[in-house]
């Protein structure tokens, strides 16, 4: 099989897993760059043109797309989709993830519980949405912020006024979400292959930082999921159309909630935590999708022609 991962550099830990799962697997593997790519649409016919040269159609695309290339990531994943090439994440999906506000209200419409979240305007009163959100402390998260980048914990009413002014002076969307206190900076990161939880890590944030993010200081460990969280985390991946991710949980008194889905997420630390093979898994996972379709093909080719 002819695999294209969609990545801008070819020594990030996550692609190289990627592409030595797949070598090992005997197939032919390949980095390309997104931002390289450009697309051609004529009448009945589609083309996707790498660095000038017309590129092979592949059996399977895994998007690894940056959050600040959505919108070119997306279009370029959305262009082999109607090609009819297998993704592992497909582009509508993908921008749903990226968008904090609407993969709530998808989470939300799907029973799937998380954090009591306010959004409102530029123009609504700070007590008004202080008092909607539950009182102080709270999370102020921007809605572009990514590996907890652009999250902030307001801990006193005087605080949060200065803050939510500052945000609105710049005119910045932002979401303002209750603050689990029990979850004791922790959270879970559960990652899912084809409605199966892979691997399982809890990530404990600084001291001195309440967020857990690896990227900003965390520490990973291997963790067992209850079913009760096991079931919540196929709930959101569901509900995102996502086969392949990475959900993100914390532990409340009222159980787990999930704070986000991430459509692209990274290998080392699930793999460091747990010691599964997560990149075999994702290529076993397109193996079956690449081969199921192939029989359908064959199926409708043979009915066709009985």
């Amino acid at each position: 099989m002819l695999i294209y991962v969609l990545s801008r550099n070819e020594t990030l830990y996550s692609t190289r897993r990627l592409v030595e799962a797949g070598l090992a697997m005997g197939w032919d593997v390949q980095v390309i760059d997104y931002l390289q790519l450009s697309i051609e649409i004529m009448k009945n016919e589609l083309r996707v043109n790498y660095r000038g040269k017309s590129l092979p159609v592949p059996d399977a695309v895994i998007p690894r797309i940056g959050t600040s290339r959505t919108n070119f990531g997306t279009a370029i994943v959305r262009h082999f989709e109607m090609m009819n090439v297998f993704t592992t994440a497909g582009s509508l999906a993908i921008r749903r993830s990226r968008d904090k506000l609407r993969s709530l209200q998808i989470l939300s419409r799907h029973g799937v519980d998380m954090p009591r979240t306010v959004f409102a305007s530029n123009n609504a009163s700070v007590k008004d949405v202080i008092r909607l959100v539950g009182g102080v402390p709270m999370v102020l998260k921007i809605l572009e912020g990514t590996q907890g980048k652009g999250v902030v914990l307001i801990e006193n009413e005087k605080a949060a006024k200065s803050v939510l002014d500052a945000f609105n002076g710049i005119k910045a969307d932002f979401l303002v979400q209750e603050f689990i206190a029990e979850a004791g900076g922790a959270d879970i990161r559960a990652f899912v292959v084809n409605g199966k939880v892979v691997g399982a890590m809890k990530r404990q944030g600084d001291e001195s930082d309440f967020r857990s993010n690896l990227h900003q200081g965390g520490t990973a460990t291997v963790i067992k999921l209850s079913k009760e969280e096991k079931a919540v985390a196929l709930a959101a991946a569901k509900a995102m159309g996502l086969a392949v991710c990475g959900v993100d949980m914390i532990l409340s008194a009222r159980g787990p909630l999930v704070m986000e889905v991430n459509s692209s997420p990274g290998l080392e630390g699930i793999e460091n935590a747990t010691g599964n093979d997560i990149a075999g898994k994702i290529m076993s996972y397109i193996e079956s999708e690449c081969g199921s379709r192939e029989q359908a093909k064959k199926r409708k080719k043979d009915t066709i022609g009985a």
